[in-house]
Order: C-alpha cells, then structure tokens, then sequence
C-alpha cells in the first residue's frame, strides 16, 4: 500500500462525514452558499489560500510547492439537481425536491481530501495547484463562470473526474479520445391560425404537423449520422393546446441532441433546420427552429490520460484501474476548460452489491459507493505530483 493511499484511509471517515453533510443539504446551480461556505473553510485550516468566485458561489483554492514547476488545475464541481431524494439514507436530502443524485457531493468531498493530502505533502510539492470548486455544472454556467474570472489563466493542464456507477466502488476509469459527448439544446416553434376541433378542414393542425416533426428527428440518428458515429436526439418537451376541442394556434417543441464530432454536430443542426421548414411547408404551417449551443464533447489529451492512469496505478494498484469501452453521451461543462487548456477526464467507480447503486445518474433512488472518496482523492494528488514535475515516489 503507498504511503499517500494508507494516509488516506485515516483520513477518509472525515471526509465520508463531509460528503454526508453536503448531501443533507443539497444546493442547486448558483446557489450553492452553504456548501461554498464550508469549502472555503476546509481549504483555509489546510493552509491554502482562498479565493471567492465572483458570481457569489463557487470558490477556487490555491497550493503554491517548495520548488518551480508547472501550473495545474484540479476541478470538482458542487450542484445538485432538482429531482427529490427516494433512497431511505440516514443523511437524506432534507432539502424537498433537491438531492446530488449526480454524485457532485462525493467529487466535492474528494478534492477538499486531496488539497488536504498535497497541503501536508507541500514540502515535496512542485509548482501550484488551484483547486477549483465550480457551482452550477448542471446548467452548464459554472465552468464558464471561473474561467471569466481568469482561474484557469497560466494552467499547463486542468483534470476533473465524475461518479460512474458501471464501475465498482474504489475503481478509477479511463478511457483515451472522447470520453463524453457534446450537447446542445433545441426548440421548433410550430404556428397555425388555430381553430375549432370540429372543422380541421378550416386550419393548418399544428399537433399533427408536430408529431410528424417528432418522428421524422428519429431519422436523422438512423438515416444520416454514420452508423459508427454516435448520437443521440431526443424530444423531451411538448408544449401545445388548451382544451380538447381546439385546434390550437402554437405548438412548442424542446429537446437535446447529442455527438461525439464536431461534423456530426453541424450535420444534426442543419438537418433538425431541415426537418422543421420541410414539414411545415408540407402541412402548412408555420416554423421556426433554435438551437441554443451547450457544451462540447469531452475529448482528453491522450498523455495526460496516460499520466492520470499511471498516477491512478502506482498509488492505487493496477487492479484498481479500469479502461472504459465506449464513451458516455452524457455530456459535461469539463469540456469549457478542455477548449481553453489541456486536460484528462476519469470516472469514480461507485457500484456496490446494491442494486440501487447502478441505476442511472440523476435517479433520486441511486445510492454512492463511499469508497470513490479514497480512490479519488488519491489519484488527484498522483496527478498533481506528476503534472508538476513533481517526483511521485515521494508519495509511494
């Protein structure tokens, strides 16, 4: 066992209990006061210093080592998600309607372990780490927000990680190219003069013209993305009528689509365009499509996954790494820093024996493994002593 491994597990009960106060009390994008309170708080009684985000929530901690070396950025994000908390946990959400059924709890509480472990091995510590604790990677802000307020100016390499049910408690994962997906949001806005259930003769039927719409977004996956690329386009919202006899005047379409190349993600614009005017042109009525841009694929720089990977292995044990076989279609505001600075991306096994513990991200029911708090605490301080410069020996 290494050195920094076995420090951990002294120091991991105290960080179980942080990751469970967080979780009691669950803060969704921007809003996150509590949790960026006890961050800060954390950070300072380890001697790093602390540095509000300028938009109220979110705070970014900063490692300077004894010797010259390269700038590094380690991220964690903090939000929870609407969605209320159905799992019986002693330290359930007490916030109704609010829960981290994402896992953002147990990434908050791994780098708060890992700034702790880097401060106490500060001596052997090259160049500077800035731990960035982001709000709001939910709505997809938060990245965007600490990076206009310049924290991630003169960093060499910035990696992050998330929670990953598919893979076993204390299993670290990796995976070179993309690792997650981009993804953008839509809205088609159908328009008719409306009219009467009884005389559909009368008006252009906008609910007709949407669901032929619906179905004809299928095809574009189907008939015109490679069938080796991936992606996804889903309808996820329909907005449309107010009383069973009306041919209403407006119907709203909202949905997301996703992809793992930039041509594939033009192609899925222009045909969602495409798909929008044709059928309102054929069934007369009218449309208009607007896409709202999100974030793009997370896609690493092969060394650095390397780096993480062989940090992950001599602290961890080779046993405990995993190479993942396909990217997810989920996608991650990581990707803002990625367009900015190079990085690597990695996963936080958190399966059990439980059931529960491999449903799906975002499933009010899904139970954590607390054991990615250890295994990913110390992989980030592997990261930063190799990312640095640092001799990583000195944690073995």
């Amino acid at each position: 066992m290494s050195a920094i491994l076995e420090r951990m597990k002294t120091l991991a009960p105290e960080y179980v209990q942080i990751r469970r106060t967080i979780h009691r009390h669950p803060e969704t994008a921007f809003e996150e006061k509590e949790t960026t309170a006890l961050v800060a708080s954390e950070l300072a009684k380890y001697g790093i210093e602390v540095h509000p985000n300028g938009d109220d929530t979110g705070v970014v901690g900063v490692l300077r080592g004894a010797a010259p070396g390269k700038t590094i950025a380690l991220r964690a994000d903090m939000d929870a998600l609407p969605v209320t908390e159905a799992t019986g946990l002693p330290f359930a959400s007490e916030i109704p309607g609010r829960c981290h059924a994402c896992g953002h709890d147990i990434h908050t509480a791994t780098l708060l372990a890992a700034a702790r472990l880097l401060s106490e091995e500060r001596a052997h510590l090259h160049g500077e780490v800035r731990f960035l604790f982001q709000p709001a990677e939910e709505n997809q802000g938060g990245a965007r927000s600490l990076i206009a307020h310049g924290f991630l100016d003169g960093v060499d390499a910035v990696f992050g990680a998330h929670t990953w049910p598919e893979l076993p408690g204390g299993v670290i994962g990796f995976r070179r190219g993309a690792m997650m997906a981009g993804s953008d949001a839509f809205r088609i806005t159908i328009t008719a003069p409306g009219g009467h259930a009884a005389h559909p003769h009368k008006t252009p039927d906008p609910i007709a013209a949407a669901a032929y719409m619906i179905t004809e977004l299928q095809t574009i996956v189907s008939r015109e993305v490679a069938p080796l690329d991936s992606a996804v386009v889903t309808v996820g919202k329909m907005t449309a009528g107010t009383a069973a006899n009306i041919i209403p005047s407006e119907v709203v379409l909202e949905g997301s689509m996703r992809y793992l190349l930039p041509e594939t993600r033009e192609k899925i614009h222009e045909s969602i365009r495409r798909i929008a005017e044709g059928t309102a042109m054929a069934l007369r009525v009218g449309a208009k499509a607007e896409i709202r841009p999100g974030c793009g694929p997370v896609i690493g720089t092969d060394a650095l996954v390397t780096m993480a990977e062989t940090a992950a292995a001599r602290l961890l044990g080779r046993e405990h790494t995993a190479e993942l076989p396909t990217a997810s279609m989920g996608s991650e505001d990581f990707a803002f820093y990625l367009e900015k600075v190079p990085g690597a991306f990695f996963r936080l096994g958190t399966g059990t024996d439980d059931p529960a513990s491999h449903l799906a991200l975002h499933n009010g029911r899904l139970l954590f493994s607390e054991d990615a708090i250890t295994a990913g605490a110390v992989t980030f301080c592997g990261i930063a002593f190799l990312a640095t410069g640092s001799d990583l020996s000195a944690l073995e």
